[in-house]
């Protein structure tokens, strides 16, 4: 870019990667599969609670803290994978939009000396 903003017309492009949101996109998805057991792993946690507690009364409040901390976590995973989704159709949506700028821009490029500028 020139010093105002402008191109300096060497060879300036403005070019597109996906590579960013797609590392994003796996990332949001990473981050879904590392949620998955934790439901399993609430279950398994919460097993021995119940033993030789009968008849307390924070039992109740315990199963609905589990049950928060479940539906919280699905929501997260669930988020996740809408996010990944997300990502990646904005990685194409750029690519298809460079592609469409730089088609309706050759009808007018002039050549000079085989070089097209």
């Amino acid at each position: 870019m020139g010093p105002a903003g402008g191109g300096s017309g060497a060879g300036d492009e403005l070019r597109h990667s996906g590579g960013a949101w797609l590392r994003a996109a796996g990332g949001a998805e990473g981050m879904g599969a590392h949620l998955g057991p934790v439901r399993m792993e609430l279950a398994t946690a919460h097993e021995g609670v119940l033993a030789g507690t009968a008849g307390l009364d924070s039992l109740a409040e315990l199963g609905a803290v589990r049950e928060s901390w479940v539906r919280r976590v699905e929501s997260a995973r669930h988020e996740c994978g809408a996010l990944a989704g997300s990502l990646r159709a904005v990685a194409r949506a750029q690519g298809e939009t460079n592609e469409s700028v730089r088609s309706s821009f050759s009808p007018v490029a002039r050549r000079t000396h085989g070089v097209e500028r």
